[in-house]
Order: C-alpha cells, then structure tokens, then sequence
C-alpha cells in the first residue's frame, strides 16, 4: 500500500503504556437514534438501500472463549470505564506503525465524508485508539486478547498495535494491507453504528435464541467486511494500491473465517457457533465491496449469505 508520506488523521488517541483498570467483558449498546442513510446515489458509487446493523465487536478470536454476543449486550460483567489521558502520536517518522493507522484511518475518512456528503450528511468521524494489554472504555474495560474491536458508546475503534504481530505469525496474514483491511472493517461497524440500528439488533436478540442470534451476528460481520472493500476500491481509486494488496486483504479474510479458527483450534468446526462468517463468506463479500465500490451492494440482511 503507498501510505508513507501522506497525511494522518488528527482523531488518534495515543493510550500506549497506560495502566488500565479491572478487566470486564465489553458491554452497553451506545446510541439510540443516528444517522439514517436513505437511498440514493452520489459520487463512487452512493449509498443506497439498507445499510444495516452494527455490532460493538470487530474481530474476536474464537480463541479467547468469550461470547461476543454476550459482550454486545452486556452479558459479561463490565465494570465503569475510568478516565485516561491521552498523548499525541510522536512525530511523523518517529513511530512506523502508528504512522501507517494514522493514515489508514485518514483515508477511510476521506472515503466516508465523501459518501455520507453525497446524501447531505456529515460524517461524524470515529476515533481510533491505541492502547497497550488493557483499556477502559464506555462499553466497560478489555484487554488485547479480544483483539481490534469498535465500543458504539463512545464511538471509538480500539486497537493494541501488538494484534498485528499476532494477525501475521499466528494467523498467517502479513501484509500491510491486511493490517488496512482490520482497520477499515472496524470503521465499517461505526459506519453501521451512524445508522441508528443497533438497538434494533439489541432487541430481537432479546427473542432469539443463541443460535439465531449468532446467525444475525455473522450478517452484521460480513456487511463491515463488504464495507472494508469499498474502502479498498476507493484506496484502488486513489491509486494507493501496490501489487498483491488485495490477495493480502483476502488472505486475511479467508484465515481469520470461524471455520479456519476453529478448525485450527479445535480440529472441527461447528457451524452454528460461528458469529462471523465462513472464510469463504468473509472472502466474498471484502470482494463485493471492492468490485462495485458502492456500500448499497453491502445489504447482507436479504437472502442468503
């Protein structure tokens, strides 16, 4: 990806080394109302039909052994989230990684202020968190294990830059486009947030049964996936992409899918545990995304997946 060089974006908080408090599960389902996006078309493609619904988690290992549907609804003890003092990112230069989020998170702005202006909305912008083991956040405290994920009560994605180590040698996905790829998937669950859905999830869940929640679950998964390859398409567009950046995306997807996870833990799958998508799912829709570049093709909550 040809990142270096270009600007960062200024919603960054640098939580790196701070002591966080005790550790819960994720919890409370932030906002109530948002952002309805209707129908239309605008520049690259639009926004169009449903845009769906959000979920507080972005990539949750199967391995950790905890519920991410439990952690959406606060099933899991959460304790407050206590205030932290955040530090500006060192110097462009001085800190590769946190450049490159910078970066990241900026050209997903760029590519969402533009669809939501096309439809006469502002975007609200999401910030991105860096913190290191453990952080506390509105949705109660977490540590690194569940790895990158999005806390609609405050509207921030959260990341400890040490799960991109992990995405590499422990789930075989180098690359820094497949580091892009977890990025703007996360940006793609605030951008479901804006829509104002998520208590609507948060209520049928409340009828359902685990299962069928975790089916819902893999839907609302796979439409921030399709949403990270509009992304893709508009980085392709703005001609950041080098050779082999989208087989990375992909290969990300493919190794992060329930069925591999489980599979590589356990030796089996079981199919009606999964609550993010089949590798092959995964796979299909980052390249829907990316092949039409409008989030309107993003509707994974008609037919099937």
């Amino acid at each position: 990806m040809k990142w270096r060089g270009r600007e960062r974006s200024s919603n960054i908080e640098d939580r790196r080394g701070q002591r966080s408090g005790g550790l819960g599960g994720l919890g409370g389902l932030g906002r109530s109302g948002g952002i309805r996006i209707p129908t239309g078309r605008g520049s690259r493609g639009g926004i169009s039909g449903l845009i769906g619904i959000v979920v507080v988690l972005g990539i949750i290992w199967f391995a950790t052994g905890q519920n991410p549907l439990d952690m959406l609804t606060g099933g899991s003890s959460m304790g407050p989230a206590s205030s932290a003092t955040s530090r500006q990112l060192p110097a462009e230069g001085q800190d590769e990684l946190a450049d490159f989020v910078g970066v990241v998170v900026k050209e997903t702005e760029d590519l969402w202020n533009e669809q939501f202006a096309a439809i006469g909305e502002d975007y609200p912008e999401p910030v991105v968190v860096l913190f290191t083991d453990a952080v506390n956040t509105a949705c109660g405290a977490a540590d690194s294990s569940v790895g990158p994920f999005y806390c609609p009560g405050d509207s921030k994605v959260y990341i400890d830059l040490s799960f991109y180590d992990q995405l590499h040698r422990q789930f075989g996905a180098p690359g820094d486009f497949a580091q892009a790829y977890v990025l703007a998937h996360e940006v793609g669950h605030h951008i479901q947030n804006l829509t104002g859905v998520l208590p609507e999830f948060n209520r049928a869940r409340q009828s359902m049964s685990q299962e069928e929640a975790n089916a819902w679950s893999v839907r609302v998964e796979l439409q921030a996936d399709c949403y990270a390859g509009v992304w893709a398409n508009y980085a392709g567009q703005e001609n950041l992409l080098d050779s082999g950046d989208i087989e990375e995306a992909l290969n990300a997807a493919n190794q992060i899918g329930d069925d591999t996870l489980q599979k590589r833990m356990q030796g089996f799958a079981v199919p009606k545990t999964f609550n993010h998508g089949t590798s092959a799912q995964r796979q299909e829709w980052f390249a829907r995304g990316y092949q039409s570049g409008n989030p309107g093709d993003c509707d994974t909550f008609s037919g099937n997946v």
